[in-house]
């Protein structure tokens, strides 16, 4: 079996509204020595989107509704970040002390609407999830296949908690180029066995393991490559496939 190689994308600036995400890490990649071959997987992480694409939010410039306050009363948050969240906010679907459950409005279900603070510059700026991961994912993609002739896919990443379990991972909220989903319905296990429910969500696999790489705190690695993994290639792909729809939702 072929080695699964995970490369950190190092040595990218930081990211300002209106930098070419896709330009960036083919020169980071190609000044590394790691230049991007065909069938590189791209996992970038959605704070190096927002920023890119200028969703970022100034909490000063925010003020808080009514709602916002009664709801920041409740979990303990700033009124102003709460304000943002709500406004990214399909429904609330859980909320306690210091913890917050949303569906956004694009049908990511998240902590806090996926507003993030981390890796953020500006102690009162806020990153918003990209208002169409997808479409960030495949514009990526589509550049670095412009600029290297390479067919790739690339997954926007997040940070996000489970239930039953400790810890978070990192999740694919964008997709372009692979099938998210590798169905083996039908197969056969190591005894004959024929398997009726195994659905591997690889998506969400290759986006912990460039988290590896990548790291949550001040690594400044916001960009890996998955090298080695036989993903199966598809255009027409959504990461909103990935969450489990509302009536089946065991936890919601």
């Amino acid at each position: 079996m072929e080695a699964v190689k995970v490369i950190a994308i190092e040595n990218l600036p930081l990211l300002r509204k209106g930098n070419n995400i896709g330009q960036l890490i083919c020169e980071a990649t190609q000044n590394q020595g790691t230049s991007i071959l065909e069938n590189d997987v791209l996992v970038v992480t959605h704070v190096a989107v927002s920023k890119a694409e200028g969703n970022v939010v100034n909490l000063n410039e925010v003020t808080p509704s009514e709602r916002a306050r009664e709801v920041a009363a409740k979990v303990g948050k700033d009124p102003a970040l709460l304000e943002v969240i709500l406004r990214e906010t399909k429904e609330i679907v859980r909320l306690g002390p210091n913890s917050l459950i949303t569906e956004t409005k694009s049908g990511t279900v998240s902590a806090n609407a996926g507003v993030d603070r981390s890796n953020v510059e500006g102690n009162r700026n806020v990153a918003l999830l990209p208002v169409d991961p997808d479409a960030s994912a495949r514009n990526i993609r589509q550049e670095i296949i412009d600029r290297t002739g390479c067919n790739v896919a690339v997954i926007v990443s997040d940070t996000h908690g489970r239930p039953l379990r400790m810890g978070e991972i990192n999740i694919a909220i964008g997709v372009a180029g692979m099938k998210p989903i590798r169905d083996r319905r039908g197969e056969k296990d190591l005894y004959g066995y024929v398997l009726h429910m195994k659905q591997t969500c690889v998506a969400d696999e290759l986006a912990s393991a460039a988290e590896l790489v990548m790291g949550q705190a001040n690594e400044g690695i916001p960009a890996a490559i998955i090298r080695g993994y036989k993903y199966i290639a598809s255009e027409n792909v959504s990461a909103k496939d990935l969450t489990r729809p509302k009536e089946k939702d065991m936890f919601r």
